[in-house]
């Protein structure tokens, strides 16, 4: 197989699990360290040109990650393109055994099965009682997890309840007055896709806990979700002491 990834986290998948099947990935493709492949741009402006010339037998992408236009023009390039949709763990670990299977693993990696026996745990760690939440991955305007994300529904496994879980749209523009108007106990900044740091971020919430998490264990299915909930947990309880 030959493999092509728009998506940073499928692409650490196949890598781990499939050594020499990718020929390209993204410039966001950053795990695992040192993959040597033809990158290919960014996942909202990938080269498809070069895609198309890299002759995959296979492309996965993600219908949130990488734009319908760019799926289209190489689908009619004549690549066969794989498109993960998710919005839950569940979904995440279920698409995850799609993907593999699809780019040719026979088996299921133990790390999958690992993250799905962590996630499927009657007590998850989490930041001690169930709290409230906002969610920012953006600042300029400021952005927050709405409804239905991924993200959002790992949070609310581990005992973080999303104040904007309902909002009509996925990621909303709230002004920061709104934000810290709603009164959450917490507010989560991981550091991607905004690279929110001590610096820059938290001084926009002052006299409320701010976590700095792993956007990485946030926001990737992938073999992080394994570790997830252990480190998550962990940055959740450091902002609350």
């Amino acid at each position: 197989m030959r493999v092509v990834s728009l998506v940073p986290s499928l692409t650490e998948a196949v890598a781990r699990t499939l050594p020499g099947t990718l020929v390209g990935a993204t410039d966001w493709c950053t795990h695992p360290a040192g993959l040597d492949v033809v990158r290919i741009g960014g996942t909202k402006n990938p080269d498809t040109a070069r895609i198309t010339a890299l002759a995959p037998d296979l492309v996965i992408a993600n219908e949130e990650e990488n734009r319908a236009p760019d799926i289209a023009a190489l689908r009619a390039a004549g690549l066969p393109v794989l498109v993960t949709d998710v919005r839950t763990v569940p979904e995440g670990i279920a698409e995850l055994d799609r993907v593999l299977t699809a780019c040719g693993a026979r088996s299921r990696p133990r790390w999958l099965d690992d993250a799905e026996a962590v996630w499927s745990a009657p007590a998850l760690p989490g930041p001690g009682g169930r709290v409230t939440a906002v969610v920012p991955v953006w600042r300029r305007p400021w952005m927050v997890l709405g409804r239905d994300t991924f993200a959002g529904d790992l949070l609310a496994r581990l005992g973080v309840a999303n104040l904007h879980a309902g909002h009509a749209e996925r990621y909303p523009r709230i002004p920061l007055a709104e934000l810290r108007a709603a009164g959450p106990d917490l507010v989560v900044l991981p550091d991607e896709p905004y690279r929110f740091t001590a610096d820059d971020g938290p001084e926009a919430f002052p006299g409320l806990p701010c976590a700095l998490v792993d956007g990485r264990c946030l926001t990737w299915y992938g073999p992080s979700l394994a570790e997830a909930p252990r480190r998550l947990a962990a940055a959740l309880r450091a902002a609350r002491r």
